[in-house]
């Protein structure tokens, strides 16, 4: 591959390059950035449904998540994968200096999310009883918070379409700083509504803790016209002249343009899709089979909110790398395919892939082990144990799911993961009804048909990705990660039941089991040689530090031309 890799279909000038990357942030750092602010934003939610889970209760939540995939459903086809869309173009435009189309691509489709915002907002509101009458919703105190929740379905619409073309330019700060913003006003209405209409009853503190969405929105909205302005600035010093459109551009019928993006985003949009459906999948099968196992209405709300509520958080907490890896390597894969550079994108397949194993295996240990403590600890709920340890296999899964799901959009194959979800969701749903219902697993059975759920996408994602760009998984890279892993598993245990004849305090016991356990997990995989140079070299700021203190220890080499083959990663 080195061989290959060394030459580009398209040689770029020096003077060329520098000013493409005056344009945005490179790979590693727009996923650095995008990590920090996903960690940070995992940090406040977690946080916060602290304090709202310790508020509302399981049953509380349960109302809450029930109107959730309501909402999440009109906002994914309200988008209609249009943002993701914006992306690919967008870096496909800028990519060959058609900064003039590129504009004009976010300018018809942003007129285009104006109305299906609308249009979607109001049909989440009016369709809410329809919900109820039809026995979708099977709780009828929820229908004051998907009400609630109508509004913020426009203004999301227009936040995740700015954003794509934001991440188009490979600026991934800006959708950083808007998911912070978002956050902190999402949840701090979250919690002085819910704690301030809990008096009146759940359905009212449901629906309260619902208006954060719209608060959040509204926020994150206006710190991206800050940042769609100080672009235009930029665009303005370093594209000035190119900022006309060309040749025969201008005939061009904005049909044409909506016909491009159609193309393109539908694919995204089905795929997009399947996660709301899926959800209210869930909603309509899962309370349902509970009854069935032998539960009382209440108890399965209650066990529902324990999974949706209190589980899936952890897990979506534990891909917040893989996470951000997956919205900044659409453009840049994108761009690679452009320029015909196939070398860039296995390269960056590789790695992404390799990342997304180091990163959800030992959170995967973590979660498993450890799973009623952190309920107890985070939730003041140890009957949520047995969904968040059996949800704890899903960690890996929707990394890796994540990750190639975004690798195949960017190659220009967004069909492929859109099929593939729709089988994985037929299993699912399969799994679902039969082992929710069986009462010794109850709702186990639904966390491990969530498994299944992203395994099997994943799986096949791999297959298509080996099949047009040759890369397959490491399989000995894989197997020293979960040997890494397993070390870890008893060092977690060993290390939390010790201190806890000790200490007794849950709190200490759990995060220096969590501390303890990873270092034992880096500590092995450096010593089986699990942690490759190229990897290390791709870590921001700590990356080149860490590889000179290996080098020094013995478990990197030192010659020359490894030393080069580290600075060029790091580039």
């Amino acid at each position: 591959m080195q061989a290959h890799g060394a030459r580009r279909c398209f040689p770029i000038s020096t003077q060329e390059e520098k000013k493409s990357s005056s344009k945005g942030e490179s790979f590693l750092k727009g996923t650095f950035i995008l990590t920090i602010a996903g960690f940070v934003v995992k940090v406040i939610g977690s946080l916060n449904w602290i304090f709202v889970s310790r508020i509302l209760g399981g049953e509380g939540i349960g109302l809450y998540q029930m109107a959730f995939p309501i909402y999440f459903l009109a906002m994914t086809v309200s988008q209609a994968g249009v943002p993701v869309a914006i992306s690919i173009i967008t870096a496909e435009r800028v990519a060959l200096k058609d900064i003039w189309g590129a504009k004009r691509v976010f300018r018809i489709s942003m007129t285009f999310m104006l109305l299906t915002g609308i249009v979607f907002s109001l049909l989440t509101y009016f369709a809410a009883d329809w919900l109820i009458d039809f026995q979708f919703i099977r709780d009828p105190r929820a229908k004051m918070a998907v009400q609630v929740l109508a509004p913020t379905v426009f203004f999301v619409t227009l936040l995740a379409s700015s954003r794509g073309y934001l991440q188009g330019w490979q600026r991934m700060t800006p959708t950083a700083v808007s998911q912070i913003v978002e956050q902190i006003f999402r949840v701090i209405t979250m919690i002085l509504l819910a704690d301030l209409f809990l008096p009146w009853g759940l359905d009212y503190a449901a629906a309260g803790a619902s208006l954060g969405a719209l608060a959040g929105a509204v926020t994150g909205l206006i710190v991206l016209v800050y940042f769609h302005w100080k672009l235009d600035r930029d665009i303005e010093r370093d594209y000035g002249k190119e900022l006309a459109p060309p040749p025969g551009e201008e005939q061009v019928s904005w049909q044409r343009v909506m016909r491009r993006i159609f193309m393109l985003s539908l694919p995204v949009s089905a795929s997009s899709l399947m996660l709301p459906v899926v959800s209210n999948l869930d909603l309509m099968i899962v309370p349902q089979r509970l009854e069935v196992a032998g539960y009382s209405v209440n108890e399965a709300t209650e066990l529902f909110g324990y999974l949706t509520g209190m589980a899936v958080p952890l897990v979506n907490l534990s891909t917040i790398l893989t996470a951000s890896m997956a919205m900044s390597i659409v453009p840049i894969i994108s761009e690679a395919r452009a320029l015909k550079d196939m070398s860039r994108v296995y390269t960056q397949t590789a790695a992404s892939v390799r990342i997304s194993n180091f990163v959800c295996f030992p959170a995967f240990v973590v979660v498993f082990v450890l799973a009623t403590p952190i309920a107890s600890l985070i939730y003041n709920a140890p009957g949520a144990g047995p969904a968040v340890m059996i949800s704890a296999f899903s960690i890996v899964l929707l990394g890796l799911h994540q990750v190639s799901t975004a690798i195949l959009q960017g190659l220009g194959h967004p069909t492929i993961p859109m099929v593939n979800m729709i089988l994985a969701a037929a299993a699912k749903v399969i799994l679902n009804w039969n082992l929710t219902a069986i009462p010794w697993l109850g709702i186990m059975g639904s966390a491990w048909a969530t498994a299944a759920d992203m395994g099997v996408a994943a799986i096949i994602n791999l297959v298509f990705i080996y099949k047009f760009i040759g890369y397959r998984m490491e399989l000995m890279q894989l197997v020293k990660t979960i040997a890494s892993s397993v070390v870890m598993a008893f060092a977690v245990k060993g290390f939390y039941d010790l201190t806890m004849g000790w200490w007794a305090i849950g709190a200490i016991s759990t995060f220096g089991a969590v501390f303890f356990g990873c270092f034992v997990y880096i500590l092995v995989m450096v010593l089986i040689g699990g942690i490759l140079e190229e990897d290390m070299a791709k870590i921001p700021m700590i990356g080149r530090y860490s590889i000179r203190v290996l080098r020094a220890i013995g478990v990197f080499k030192k010659p020359a031309s490894a030393s080069a083959a580290g600075k060029g990663e790091t580039k």
